[in-house]
């Protein structure tokens, strides 16, 4: 699991309660990366996304490293979910709930729709940082997204609040919908309601940020609930692969967020199950007890050798304590195992670089290539492939990554004294020197032309 750089300050507020009483991890949203979680996200939500009429491909799920319950929508087509949500769930079926859920809201086009509430009751400045914030996710850099809200504490909040409920009511009726259409049981999305009420009855007077921002009704739980009781699909099981991977997710994410002594307790050795002892080698490395890392993780590799994710963590114990050597051939599996995990892949390329052999850089710069060729907006592979080239003896290569990587960060003045360098060195009219002209058209058209 890794942090992204990008921190996106106010955004939430902007986009769902413009209240300055909110906590300050509302305020303050850090990004995370992982393969195996993004991957076992996608398999939950894809089918949603189908019933729902809109492409899998179109929709971006963000996980936002919080201890708080929360979800939401924003930019259109981007749904984030916190980690404190992910890890009170107790079934991939609730987690399929809240992001059916949250597909309403993007179908129902509510975030237009609050966008004209907010015009209609305060001024575009608000809105404005909510988009600016927006770019900084999409931009991948914490200097683009630093989004302050200041004012406006009781901006309307009844009203829009108002406006919000009846689009909850909205949103699940669209959830339920879709989740019929995938033959996905609702009973999930009733048991997550009764999740939070419960916490509500606990809390007193201490609301999770989903509370506020998804009000949660007695209307909204009776109608998924009976719902619920009447579905064809009530019943149906979800496929125990959902479980495993669901299982794998949490205790993942209790290992790397959770204090090693909490997950340790939680998930101790007498528990033999794969969850647990992926939960307690995370844990281990932490402290760090290598040695009790790698012999948990060795033996789920050797019940599980297919299993990329596995090699991918063997990798990272290694190569973060110093054995970049020794970390290759596990990162190289797993990028046998799962070649379309491009995260996987930057870790490779990081680790080759760090071996410093001719060899293991060519290996940095093909792999990292790769990324680039599939997801030409990663900034982080634009600038480790910037790094590889550099340390391979190719500055003109080295100069162009480097250059996407500034512009995509929004460093625009880097990214045209990179670019420039690079159209110099690069031979006339190659594709290179194209790509190098076009990243100086795109900030100055009339000085490229």
């Amino acid at each position: 699991m890794r942090p992204m750089r990008s921190l996106v300050c106010g955004l939430f507020a902007a986009l769902f309660a413009f209240s300055a009483g909110l906590p300050s991890e509302a305020r303050s949203m850090k990004l995370v990366r992982d393969a195996e979680i993004e991957e076992t996200l996608r398999l939950f939500a894809d089918p949603v996304f189908r019933a729902a009429r809109l492409a899998p491909e179109s929709i971006r799920l963000h996980l936002v490293n919080s201890d708080q319950v929360n979800a939401f929508v924003s930019g259109g087509m981007r749904i984030f979910l916190y980690t404190g949500l992910l890890r009170i769930s107790e079934s991939p079926g609730q987690v399929i709930g809240v992001l059916a859920h949250e597909t309403g809201h993007i179908s129902g086009g509510h975030l237009a729709r609050l966008k004209d509430e907010v015009e209609s009751r305060t001024t575009q400045a608000i809105l404005s940082t909510a988009l600016g914030a927006a770019a900084g996710i999409a931009l991948g850099d914490p200097r683009v997204a630093q989004a302050v809200i200041s004012g406006g504490a009781t901006l309307a909040e009844r009203g829009l609040l108002r406006h919000s409920r009846t689009e909850e009511s909205a949103a699940d009726q669209a959830a339920l919908q879709y989740l019929d259409r995938s033959q996905i049981s609702s009973r999930g999305l009733a048991e997550f309601l009764g999740i939070l009420k419960a916490r509500e009855s606990i809390a007193g007077s201490v609301q999770d940020i989903y509370r506020r921002t998804h009000p949660l009704t007695e209307d909204r739980i009776r109608t998924v609930r009976d719902h619920a009781g009447r579905s064809p699909w009530t019943d149906k099981a979800l496929p125990e692969d959902f479980y495993r991977r669901h299982a794998r997710m949490v205790a993942k994410l209790d290992g790397f967020l959770a204090p090693p002594e909490e997950t340790l307790a939680r998930y101790d050795a007498s528990d033999k199950g794969v969850a647990a002892r992926y939960a307690r080698a995370i844990a281990y490395y932490r402290i760090p007890e290598l040695d009790n890392a790698l012999a948990l993780i060795d033996g789920l590799i050797a019940e599980a050798p297919q299993d990329p994710y596995f090699h991918e963590l063997r990798g990272q114990m290694l190569f973060e304590n110093g054995w970049a050597v020794e970390a290759l051939a596990a990162y190289r599996e797993a990028v046998r195992l799962a070649p379309h995990a491009g995260l996987i892949r930057i870790e490779l390329g990081r680790a080759a670089i760090d071996a410093g052999a001719r060899d293991t850089l060519t290996e940095a710069v093909r792999n990292l290539r790769e990324v680039v060729r599939r997801s030409p907006r990663s900034a982080r592979a634009w600038y480790w492939l910037g790094i590889a080239e550099g340390r391979s003896g190719r500055p003109e290569f080295a100069d162009l990554a480097l250059a996407e990587h500034a512009l995509l960060i929004g460093d625009v003045s880097r990214a045209t004294s990179l670019a420039g360098r690079a159209v110099r060195r690069l031979p006339e009219n190659s594709a290179d020197w194209h790509r190098a002209q076009d990243i100086l058209n795109r900030i100055n058209p009339k000085k490229a032309g």
